[in-house]
């Protein structure tokens, strides 16, 4: 789910803006890069992130032999998460709208094919010092509508470790006048953090409470309609490796892309219960994700192609593609382009989005 995949789809706007600091600036050359480290009391997981798209640069958690990794993809250098032309989007806050708006375009009210020359029709950009306590961090960002959006967003995430191995982000954003809002956090996962020869996650086990998948055309933009996972390359509803159907994932994700890239819709998504698990044999790391999203949306890195971080190994060798799987809590995607869906994805003055996700890591 990157910027550089769908270049006439994808929309980016909070990871090309610096979040602002909630507290008065500070006379600092390293803003938007300075590093911020929460902590939980019990020491069992250690958080860092920059305000950039108020991003997670590494996350430490113990493994089977009580031994700390760093469990998520990034940068030695925070600042080639700006310059870097590939755009990765590592661990980012994404949006004002996260998925696969087709051509760039939609409408208030939503219809399947925008008149372009309408005036409830927008067009967008198409891509391919904070608040704080120990064991907590809040960034504000203040979208003003630069990207052809209506109206302004102002987004506040929240990012807290708590005993037991536990990660929780929130999000809450409102909006000044009626425009679409789908946030999501863009985590790139390896629970092995490329030690003991492990270069990709084809082994990483992945479950998913999900039966129904968002059917995608040639260019990975839904067609409208879900498909039943049952008896596809697609069905984690029981633990799988990643790798374990490999070979029939051919296109699956575009055209002439093989691998995992497309969202799935959970089907208990009102139940407060791990609606996602990844798990690792070789380090026995596990994490079980919990959130109040209806879909996750499962990216197998097919594009990436960017030196790893000195802890993976780097800079002299490459995050390539399968190194990492991304996992994204999120809304119905392209919902803003699919009325016969019925889901309501435009927020207002008195209507604001929540997202709530849950990260709890053990060991196997």
């Amino acid at each position: 789910m990157i910027g550089e995949l769908f270049t006439i789809t994808l929309v980016l706007a909070i990871v090309t803006v610096t979040w602002a600091d909630l507290s008065p600036p500070k006379p600092s050359a390293a803003w938007p890069f300075d590093v911020t480290e929460i902590k939980a009391p019990d020491g069992s997981i250690t958080a860092k992130f920059v305000s950039l798209g108020a991003t997670l640069t590494e996350l430490w958690v113990k493994d089977r032999e009580g031994k700390f990794r760093d469990v998520v993809l990034g940068y030695d250098d925070n600042s080639q998460l700006l310059t870097d032309p590939a755009h990765p989007v590592f661990n980012a806050i994404v949006g004002r709208y996260a998925n696969r708006i087709k051509n760039g375009t939609f409408s208030i009210p939503i219809s399947k094919n925008p008149d372009p020359n309408a005036p409830n029709t927008y067009h967008i950009p198409t891509n391919d010092q904070n608040e704080k306590t120990p064991s907590s961090v809040t960034y504000k960002h203040v979208d003003n509508a630069d990207e052809g959006f209506p109206g302004d967003v102002t987004v506040f995430a929240t990012h807290t470790v708590s005993n037991g191995g536990i990660l929780r982000t929130k999000l809450r954003a409102t909006a000044s006048q009626k425009t679409p809002i789908m946030l999501t956090q863009h985590v790139y996962w390896n629970l092995d953090a490329f030690q003991q020869g492990s270069n990709d996650i084809f082994n990483h086990e992945l479950r998913l409470d999900a039966s129904r998948y968002i059917e995608l055309d040639d260019i990975a933009i839904p067609t409208g309609r879900f498909t039943d996972v049952k008896g596809t390359p697609l069905d984690f509803t029981k633990q799988q490796k990643i790798g374990a159907r490999w070979n029939e994932t051919v296109d699956l994700c575009g055209s002439g892309c093989q691998g995992y890239n497309g969202g799935f819709v959970f089907d208990r998504p009102d139940q407060k219960t791990s609606k996602v698990s990844l798990q690792s044999q070789l380090s026995g790391i596990k994490v079980d994700i919990s959130t109040d999203q209806p879909v996750v949306v499962v990216y197998t890195s097919y594009w990436l192609n960017v030196p790893r971080k000195a802890i993976h190994g780097g800079p002299s060798l490459n995050y390539g593609p399968e190194a990492a799987v991304a996992l994204e809590q999120q809304g119905y995607i392209a919902a803003i382009n699919t009325p016969e869906w019925h889901v309501d994805q435009i927020y207002y003055p008195g209507r604001e989005f929540n997202w709530n996700t849950e990260y709890k890591f053990s060991t196997i």
